[in-house]
C-alpha cells in the first residue's frame, strides 16, 4: 500500500509550499502546481525529497479552465509513472492572487480575473479530478477571513471566497455518499508574499493586525500549513462541510 497523495494547486511558495511541507513530514505525496515560478517549484520538490519524501510539480493557470482536461491527462500519467497509483487522495484549492480596490474603483476585467482564479477555477478543477479521487478522500478549499470581517478594498476578492465557502457545503453534501470531506480552511492575515508582501513587509499594517488580533500577532505560512494538513490527518476525518478560519482570533 502506497502512501496517501495530494494535489495542491500554488504549491511553489507560501501557503501552498507550507502545506506540502506538512503533508510529507506525515508521509503524504505531493502533486504540486505552479504558475510562472519553474525554479521555485523545483526548489520545493528537493526540499520534499531531502525529507524523504516524493513530489511532482505540474505548470497550471487555475484561471484557464480550458486546460483542466489536459492537465487531468497529465496527473493520470504521474500517478501510474511515478507514484504506482490510480487514485489521488486529498485535494487542496490553495491557488490565488490579490487585488486590493473599492467597490467603486474595480474593473469588470478585475472582476473576471479573480472569479476565474478564485472561484471558477477550483469549482471546474475539482469536478474534473474527481474520478480520480479515492473515496474516503478529502478536499479543502482555501477562503480568507475576509468573508468575515470588511476591511474597506476587497470586496471583489472578498465575493468569491464568499461563493468558495458556500459551494463547499454542497460539495460536501453531494461528495458525503463517497466518504469524501470538504471544508473551507478561512487564513486571516497572514505573513507571505501575497498582495505584495503587504502584511510581511509594511511595519505599521503588521503592528495594526498584531493589535487587532487575540494571539497578538500575524500569521505564519506555517500556520496555515499545519490547519490544512490537520484537515487531511486523522482529526479532520468526522469534520465536513465547515468554514474553519484559522486567523489567531482576528477581530473577535
Amino acid at each position: 500500500m502506497g502512501n496517501k497523495i495530494a494535489i495542491i494547486t500554488g504549491a511553489s511558495r507560501g501557503l501552498g509550499k507550507s502545506t506540502a511541507l506538512h503533508l510529507v513530514r506525515q508521509g503524504v505525496d505531493i502533486i504540486g502546481t505552479y504558475h510562472s515560478l519553474e525554479q521555485e517549484a523545483q526548489n520545493v520538490v528537493e526540499e520534499i525529497e531531502s525529507l524523504g519524501g516524493k513530489a511532482r510539480m505540474l505548470q497550471l493557470d487555475v484561471g484557464d479552465s480550458s486546460s483542466f482536461e489536459a492537465f487531468k491527462g497529465q496527473v493520470t500519467m504521474l500517478l501510474g509513472t511515478c507514484f504506482s497509483a490510480e487514485r489521488f487522495d486529498f485535494l487542496v484549492n490553495n491557488a490565488g492572487i490579490g487585488m486590493h480596490a473599492s467597490c467603486a474603483d474595480t474593473t469588470e476585467a478585475q472582476f473576471d480575473q479573480l472569479m476565474k482564479v478564485h472561484f471558477k477555477g477550483p469549482f471546474f478543477l475539482t469536478q474534473k479530478l474527481l474520478p480520480l479521487m479515492a473515496d474516503g478522500g478529502r478536499i479543502v478549499n482555501l477562503s480568507s477571513g475576509l468573508a468575515r470581517f470588511s476591511p474597506i478594498g476587497y470586496a471583489a476578492y472578498a465575493s468569491m471566497k464568499g461563493a468558495i465557502e458556500v459551494w463547499t457545503r454542497y460539495l460536501a453534501n453531494e461528495l458525503g455518499p463517497r466518504g469524501i470531506t470538504v471544508n473551507a480552511l478561512a487564513p486571516g492575515a497572514i505573513e507571505t508574499d501575497f498582495g505584495g508582501g503587504t502584511v510581511r513587509d509594511n511595519p505599521q499594517v503588521n503592528s495594526w493586525i498584531s493589535s487587532n488580533t487575540a494571539l497578538g500577532r500575524a500569521g505564519l505560512p506555517d500556520d496555515i500549513g499545519a490547519a490544512v494538513s490537520m484537515l487531511l490527518g486523522e482529526g479532520g476525518r468526522w469534520i465536513t462541510a465547515q468554514r474553519i478560519e484559522a486567523s489567531g482570533g482576528m477581530f473577535v
